[in-house]
């Protein structure tokens, strides 16, 4: 994603018999690009933040209602459970994958390092 041009709040009409624009976090006409961004962590006890999963959830449905000839990216803050433990994406990755649009793609930023991995 290095070099291309984004823009906040993107718009694309999304929908199944009938569309209405849908605002992405981030997106490129010229690219074919749209991105959700998440910054959530395990709570308090490293117990699964439910509600939230809910939020990605959502997200992967509008990926599902978007255009297919869009690339698709969810991009989230890098947490793991423990230092060395699962992290969040890949926690969602393992229970929610049966929801995941064929095409997603996923990666997580590493507050600490500032690197972004590709899952």
């Amino acid at each position: 994603m290095e070099g291309i041009a984004l823009s906040r709040e993107f718009p694309v009409e999304v929908g199944l018999l009938q569309k209405k624009v849908h605002c992405f976090d981030l997106g490129s006409q010229e690219e074919k690009l749209i991105v959700e961004c998440k910054s959530h962590r395990w709570t308090t006890g490293a117990k699964v933040p439910s509600a939230k999963m809910s939020v990605w959830n959502e997200a992967m449905y509008y990926f599902h209602l978007a255009p297919a000839d869009f690339r698709k990216i969810l991009f989230v803050l890098h947490d793991r459970r423990e230092p060395q433990g699962e992290s969040l994406l890949g926690y969602y990755k393992r229970t929610y994958i049966h929801l995941v649009p064929n095409g997603v793609e996923f990666m997580e930023w590493d507050e600490s390092t500032g690197d972004i991995l590709r899952v």
